[in-house]
């Protein structure tokens, strides 16, 4: 008989877990020491059980072999490797570091999670996204989605040289700022529909996603109740300074915690 191999991962959570953080969209960056600092001692001093954090811990990732060469990259891989010590750590890949690798998540001793992940916790079922894929009306942005996500894509990309590669990510990054430059941009939502198709495929209630920088919570409708729960992104040094985590506890109650004023 062949086991069914379900579209997404299931990690079955232990029954001595009480509260699990989720963050994500960080942006990491060698040149916003101010982030940094309010991750590191967030990840030390947490008391949650686990740390999901789900995608765009960096603001870019050419390949695990750039950590070797940066010394800012060892640090942010130190920090990991500490709290993984501590308590569940696991990553799941977002839109700007989607090529961070086992070989780097190993040596810090994170879980690396699919997108999307399920995950049963106490008597609660929570679906883990970066949720970049439910933008469906960002048509341009899935097609470049697709293309990057192939591995012979990234076969290919990780066999330049790391120069040509890190030059090629300064060109996407300066694209990007100058389409936020743009009055007339629209960014793209992540879609309800896709989002209720996922949790009744998972049999979930709860979609919990970052990407689009846009924290709140949606109620979807249906029976039971489902709900969008959108992390929000970390820019300490912004003129609206912003580091918040979302903390689910064993008993059903979720709450959002500013770092900044906690």
């Amino acid at each position: 008989m062949t086991a069914t191999v379900l579209p997404f991962q299931v990690l079955e959570a232990p029954e001595n877990w009480c509260t699990v953080d989720f963050i994500s969209d960080l942006h990491l960056q060698e040149n916003d020491k101010a982030t940094f600092n309010v991750w590191q001692k967030y990840m030390q001093n947490t008391t949650a059980d686990a740390v999901f954090i789900l995608g765009d811990l960096f603001e870019v990732w050419v390949g695990d072999d750039a950590a070797q060469h940066h010394v800012f990259l060892q640090q942010c891989a130190a920090v990991l490797k500490s709290c993984s010590t501590l308590r569940h750590v696991a990553f799941m890949r977002g839109n700007r570091d989607f090529l961070v690798g086992p070989t780097f998540l190993n040596a810090c001793h994170v879980q690396d999670l699919q997108d999307p992940t399920l995950v049963n916790f106490a008597t609660q079922k929570i679906l883990l996204s970066h949720g970049d894929a439910g933008c469906l009306d960002d048509t341009s942005y899935q097609e470049f989605r697709r293309m990057v996500r192939q591995s012979a894509w990234q076969t290919a990309f990780l066999a330049k040289p790391l120069e040509e590669r890190e030059r090629i990510a300064r060109q996407l990054r300066s694209q990007s700022e100058m389409h936020k430059q743009d009055p007339n941009a629209i960014y793209a939502d992540v879609d309800d529909s896709w989002s209720r198709q996922w949790l009744v495929k998972t049999q979930a209630t709860k979609l919990v996603h970052g990407h689009t920088h846009r924290p709140a919570d949606h109620n979807l409708g249906l029976e039971p109740a489902m709900k969008r729960y959108v992390l929000s992104d970390w820019d300490v040094a912004s003129d609206i300074p912003r580091a918040e985590v979302l903390r689910w506890h064993s008993t059903g109650k979720c709450e959002r915690i500013n770092l900044l004023t906690h």
